[in-house]
């Protein structure tokens, strides 16, 4: 057993390094924590840094869970939960990370790496109508939220009722927790759109 909670606790580890925070920092020497939305994730990296940035926090975000599962893979021997826990404990790192105050992103980015490295096809389906909600509404939250709350259903379509479902379903009440102000704004047609000003850039 002492492999697979070495896997779990380097998991929250890894999911830990909030790749915002850490280029918002050497990049321009601010804590993107205390600009734009506040949020250290791909977006406000978007929002505050540009493009380049903020596709190279989403690339790594997503590297990250991918990272999480295959340690979980390859140190939990037998045991099917451990990729499953490891998946879990990176999404806790970044929206808790201990680095950084307990105070990270959403999520999201690091939620499609799990996901799709633990069941890809339903992360699949669920992300194509994620990315086309984006497309179509410019409203990033919606489409992140779609995603979690469409994979579970992907799953069940499938026919993977087991472990796989319990753990998209707890992601999907970690997505939810820390986009609940998000859903406020949806819901009173406040939210900021994709490439909207909702916060200052720094240059």
């Amino acid at each position: 057993m002492t492999l697979p909670v070495i896997a779990v606790i380097f998991s929250y580890l890894l999911g830990s390094v909030s790749f915002s925070v850490v280029l918002a920092k050497s990049l321009r020497g601010i804590d993107i924590r205390q600009h734009g939305s506040g949020n250290a994730g791909a977006t406000n990296t978007l929002r505050v840094l540009g493009k380049g940035p903020a596709i190279m926090v989403l690339a790594l975000d997503v590297l990250k869970g991918i990272a999480a599962v295959w340690i979980g893979r390859w140190l939990g021997g037998d045991y099917v939960w451990v990729p499953l826990l490891c998946g879990l404990a990176a999404i806790v790192g970044h929206n808790w990370p201990v680095y950084f105050r307990f105070r990270g992103g959403k999520g999201i980015a690091t939620t499609i790496g799990v996901m799709a490295s633990l069941f890809f096809f339903p992360a699949l389906y669920a992300g194509i109508i994620a990315i086309l909600s984006i497309v179509f509404t410019r409203y990033v939250s919606l489409g992140s939220l779609l995603f979690v709350l469409l994979t579970p259903l992907f799953l069940v379509f499938s026919g993977q009722i087991g472990p796989y479902l319990w753990t998209s379903l707890i992601i999907f009440v970690f997505a939810f927790w820390r986009h609940r102000t998000n859903i406020v704004k949806l819901v009173q047609g406040k939210e900021n759109k994709l490439g909207s000003k909702g916060g200052k850039r720094v240059v």
